[in-house]
């Protein structure tokens, strides 16, 4: 991964704010910040915590270096008394958060950011930008994982989206519970396995298709996946099958109808003796038509632009609001904006997943520490203290737990939010 600086992968306008408080003191005055969203996209249930494990990455190079500093000067963005603050730089404030790959509802205050004003402020944009896109695609990914009913599925979208975006994104496809990726980087940086066959440029580079599947076996054996309706999917299942014989691993099928390419595929293989050939399809599929391919013989699919585009669901909506504010020497008072339509609620708040199993079981949000008097657990974990990262589970953990969330709820059941003592705005 590389070591570049992520400090300008912000909105000049916290830099302004900066500038501004450092002048009377504001930014050394103690502030909490929550990450939330007002609202869960239309027909979705709950949402997907995403990112954590890259926002992290993230902010250890949260640093403003000579390159980084030299061009805000030249830029004239900030004050020189700012560019003074800003080369010592490091956040040394505590954040606690959902695990990633917990699930979250409208109000759920997935981050809290306890600092000073000045260090807390700087990490809006990086901290909304990578969540507000990480959970989009894992929301979308989880659902379409709910659709392929135990199937595996090969995320392959990085050519639909930014280079960055496609590696974020095969990372948290992966969370939802994607088996593999075609994005190598996913599988250096992040250890996401990977897999992939060939394209139909493949098959056409070569005189025949005979000619193409007989070179691809000789280099990955009979194992590997033949792409067959290049030309003629029928024809090509026969080529497959005389050049790789009984024993290849599975055909993969782009186009056409694919519930009905399915079926007979797998009757064609069947009476070729290739009864255990699998039978992969792809070609822009999302979670409708992973429904509507629920009685197909198909054993495993590649989705990419629906799961690494978020779906019709491109951003999680996440926002990054001030909830309590301290004044020299005095304590901490809560805050909260009043705009019509973007109200908010003061005060830092906690939160529970509600595990009874009664009418109102989901989540509870409260502004008082104390748990619930029910069975439950608590949602936030400490994630940074004092500066310091205390909490960074590998992916595989992390994978875990976003599927032992999911068997705690069901897919088709909204995430009822409760609240405690929290006021009526």
């Amino acid at each position: 991964m590389t070591s570049q600086s992520t400090a300008l992968h912000t909105d000049r306008y916290e830099l302004t704010m900066l500038d501004a408080a450092l002048k009377d003191h504001t930014a050394e005055h103690r502030a909490i910040f929550e990450v939330f969203t007002r609202h869960l996209p239309a027909g979705a249930n709950y949402g997907v915590f995403c990112g954590l494990g890259r926002l992290l990455d993230d902010l250890e190079r949260f640093r403003f270096g000579p390159d980084e500093l030299d061009w805000l000067d030249r830029a004239g963005v900030v004050s020189s008394a700012a560019l003074h603050w800003l080369a010592d730089y490091r956040f040394s404030g505590d954040i606690d958060a959902y695990r990633e790959g917990e699930l979250y509802g409208a109000g759920s205050p997935v981050l809290t950011v306890d600092g000073t004003f000045g260090e807390a402020v700087l990490l809006e944009t990086l901290i909304l930008s990578t969540f507000n896109h990480d959970s989009a695609v894992a929301a979308e990914g989880s659902r379409i994982v709910a659709a392929a009913h135990g199937r595996p599925l090969i995320e392959m979208g990085s050519r639909r989206t930014d280079p960055e975006a496609a590696v974020a994104a095969a990372r948290a496809a992966y969370i939802a519970g994607f088996a593999s990726t075609s994005n190598l980087e996913a599988g250096r940086r992040y250890r996401v396995p990977t897999a992939g066959t060939a394209a139909h440029a493949f098959t056409l580079a070569y005189p025949t298709e005979r000619d193409a599947f007989a070179a691809q076996v000789a280099a990955l054996g009979a194992g590997t996946t033949l792409l067959v309706d290049t030309y003629d999917t029928n024809e090509g299942i026969r080529n497959a099958v005389a050049v790789a014989g009984p024993a290849l691993g599975a055909i993969r099928i782009d186009s056409g109808d694919l519930a009905g390419e399915a079926r007979r595929a797998r009757a064609q293989l069947d009476a070729l003796g290739a009864t255990n050939t699998r039978v992969i399809v792809t070609g822009d599929l999302d979670e409708p038509a992973l429904v509507a391919l629920a009685d197909a013989p198909v054993d495993g699919y590649g989705v990419g632009t629906a799961v690494v585009m978020g779906g019709e669901r491109p951003t999680a909506g996440f926002v990054y609001k001030l909830v309590a504010a301290g004044d020299a020497g005095a304590d901490l008072r809560p805050v909260a904006k009043r705009s019509p339509g973007k109200e908010g609620v003061a005060g830092r708040k906690w939160s529970w997943r509600l595990l009874d199993g009664t009418a109102d079981a989901g989540e509870e949000i409260s502004l008082d520490p104390k748990p619930p008097d029910r069975l439950s657990r608590p949602l936030q974990v400490s994630v940074v203290r004092a500066g310091a990262i205390v909490h960074r589970p590998t992916i595989e953990e992390i994978r875990a737990h976003h599927a032992a969330a999911r068997a705690e709820w069901p897919a088709d059941r909204p995430l009822r939010i409760t609240q405690r003592n929290l006021p009526n705005n």
